[in-house]
């Protein structure tokens, strides 16, 4: 099967849509500028390597590369450089993550805003595997009044992303393993910063909700990601900073608050430290 077969679809009430990236036709012109992912997106770049911008960092890739993007990640395209491909969006109810460990991994370990590079490199072997998947969910999108619409389209997508959660290989790193003791504890406490970073900032907080010592946590997270807890949510505060900082209107005291802080003060403390800058200093 080859990519020019699928046909663009879209099913409005669940927000999940397949569409061909072509940036050089008009319709495109707005995501040459930065602009805030409002979904879940998977971006397929078939037609050879290029440049992509997630979060104000450029990445070039090679063909054959997806991008796996969440709500609230400040995305463009890079005007001459971006290869068309195929695009994939949906919304939060399709990546439920609180059924299973499994679907734990797949979504905080091909999705994710603050660990590492934001794409897999996908080979020959799994290609065609993978557009198979995408004409079936295409075909479904088709059957809207069809039983169980949504749930046959939620597993197909369940299909697609274990597909390259066991196959897809980034170059410069090692996939983590469902089946390590330290890597289980390092994607659950990925996903329960996610849910509370704006109002949980310490590695205590994390290890009680995990129910695990905070000893065991910065062993886990040191042996699955080498690096510590803390330095994971500072990241991933800054993150959020500099988002609201470069796309919104929110004032730096009302950031502050928005992140937990209950002083700005420490809230500028704190950006000063991570990013080397003071707030208004980064906005400007």
């Amino acid at each position: 099967m080859k990519s020019d077969e699928l046909k663009a679809a879209c099913d409005s009430s669940f927000e999940f849509c397949i569409s061909h990236i072509q940036p050089e036709s008009k319709e495109y012109n707005e995501l040459f500028r930065p602009h805030i992912s409002q979904c879940y997106r998977i971006l397929w770049f078939m037609d050879g390597d290029g440049e992509f911008e997630v979060d104000s960092v450029r990445y070039t890739f090679s063909a054959g590369t997806l991008f796996f993007l969440t709500p609230g990640q400040v995305i463009s395209f890079v005007e001459g450089k971006t290869p068309g491909g195929i695009g994939m969006r949906f919304c939060e109810q399709f990546l439920s993550d609180e059924s299973s460990m499994e679907s734990i991994f797949l979504k905080y370990d091909l999705f994710d805003t603050n660990y590492r590079q934001p794409y897999i490199i996908i080979g020959d072997g799994e290609r065609d595997t993978l557009l198979t998947l995408l004409k079936a969910m295409q075909d479904e999108l088709n059957r809207k009044d069809a039983f169980a619409h949504k749930d046959y389209l939620q597993h197909l997508l369940h299909l697609f992303l274990i597909t390259i959660q066991r196959r897809g290989n980034n170059e410069n790193e090692k996939r983590l393993c469902i089946n390590c003791q330290a890597d289980r504890i390092f994607v659950r406490f990925r996903q329960q910063l996610e849910h509370n970073f704006r109002k949980k900032h310490s590695v205590q907080d994390y290890a009680s909700l995990l129910n695990i010592s905070s000893k065991t946590l910065t062993r886990g997270v040191a042996e699955a990601a080498n690096t510590t807890p803390l330095k994971i949510i500072n990241s991933r505060l800054a993150l959020e900073a500099r988002r609201l900082l470069q796309y919104s209107d929110m004032k730096v005291k009302e950031i502050a608050y928005h992140l937990g802080f209950d002083d700005p003060s420490n809230f500028v403390k704190f950006f000063k430290r991570q990013t080397g800058k003071m707030p208004t200093s980064y906005r400007q």
